[in-house]
């Protein structure tokens, strides 16, 4: 008989919330994307500066982090479907030529192309240090259970108090990574949500756009 486990339940993912990464097991991350460098058009002198820099901001963590490259097939079909809605517009019999002319270069060019985009992300974890439910159950249980209200202000305040302690790792990671001459962007709910579901979903990009 054939297994009907879903994916979700190999994913160590728990939810997102606030733009922070839950696990299962109940550690945290917060993700962070960083811009590239075009390193080989630095001068010697300001190669020697970046290497170090980043040198000195690693050896200052006292945390790990995970650096992960992320490369993916260009979805150009946006753009395409840009230039048909232009194409569309034109009133000019001229440009209208010229529009669809370009929309067929572009498609052919990428047909034959492979071009890819590089996106790099920052991970930074942080794992809260607590009781597990089971070694307090017989002490709770001596005071009575808490209601599900209580339960839910205890899982905020809880959870507020170790976003704090991530986010405190996120700023040492955003100021080392600036002195180096790289851009961050702390990805939110939405972004974070997007990059997992893209990442188990890499087939997502061949389907057709939706259009009205």
């Amino acid at each position: 008989m054939a297994s009907t486990n879903s994916t979700q339940q190999f994913v160590p993912i728990k939810e997102v919330r606030d733009g922070v990464l839950i696990l299962k097991d109940g550690g945290m991350r917060s993700i962070l994307l960083a811009s590239s460098l075009n390193f080989s058009l630095k001068s010697e002198d300001e190669k020697n500066a970046i290497i170090f820099q980043f040198q000195d901001f690693l050896n200052s963590l006292d945390f790990s982090i995970e650096i992960t490259i992320q490369s993916r097939k260009l979805d150009i079909r946006p753009y395409i479907a840009l230039l048909e809605e232009q194409e569309k517009n034109q009133a000019n019999s001229l440009m209208k030529i010229q529009t669809r002319e370009y929309i067929e270069f572009i498609k052919k060019f990428t047909e034959s192309t492979n071009i890819m985009t590089k996106n790099f992300f920052v991970v930074i974890p942080y794992t809260p240090s607590s009781i597990s439910p089971e070694k307090v159950s017989g002490i709770g249980s001596l005071f009575g259970s808490k209601t599900n209200k209580e339960k839910a202000a205890q899982s905020q305040a809880s959870f507020e108090e170790n976003r704090t302690q991530l986010e405190e790792r996120t700023a040492v990671v955003e100021q080392g990574l600036v002195r180096t001459g790289i851009r961050v962007a702390r990805l939110g709910t939405e972004e974070v949500i997007e990059l997992f579901y893209k990442g188990f979903n890499p087939g997502e990009s061949e389907k057709p756009i939706k259009t009205a």
